[in-house]
């Protein structure tokens, strides 16, 4: 295991809106709000839905290529540049250059390494 779950991340033009909806939804609170990012979640120390201002957000149309899913997964790691080479290692690419910490699975989704909250635990490597 290189990392953990942090937030699946979905873009969308009111990030302050979509989080009332799924706060609405789940029966759970928004936990983190800043501007442009809000996070839905069990608890400020959980897991959850994070929502992203994406300005000129086109939504998705299902199940239509040309207007494709806007998501990305965040996963949680103890050192983002002890993660990069593992992940590069599984077959990811990194986007966005040498210090980004965007990268793309084998298929093209892509996925962001951030460094583990104070409030997780640590993430078990071996």
């Amino acid at each position: 295991m290189i990392g953990r779950l942090h937030h699946l991340v979905i873009d969308c033009p009111d990030p302050d809106a979509l989080a009332g909806f799924y706060a609405a939804l789940l029966g759970q609170p928004v936990t983190y709000r800043s501007p442009g990012f809000v996070v839905v979640a069990g608890n400020s120390h959980s897991s959850g839905l994070a929502f992203q201002l994406a300005p000129g957000h086109v939504p998705p149309r299902w199940p239509d290529p040309a207007h494709p899913q806007q998501m990305h997964l965040d996963v949680m790691v103890d050192d983002v540049a002890a993660a990069r080479p593992r992940v590069l290692a599984l077959g990811a690419s990194q986007l966005g250059g040498p210090g980004s910490t965007v990268f793309a699975d084998p298929a093209g989704h892509p996925f962001c390494l951030v460094p583990r909250p104070g409030w997780a635990a640590p993430i078990r490597t071996d």
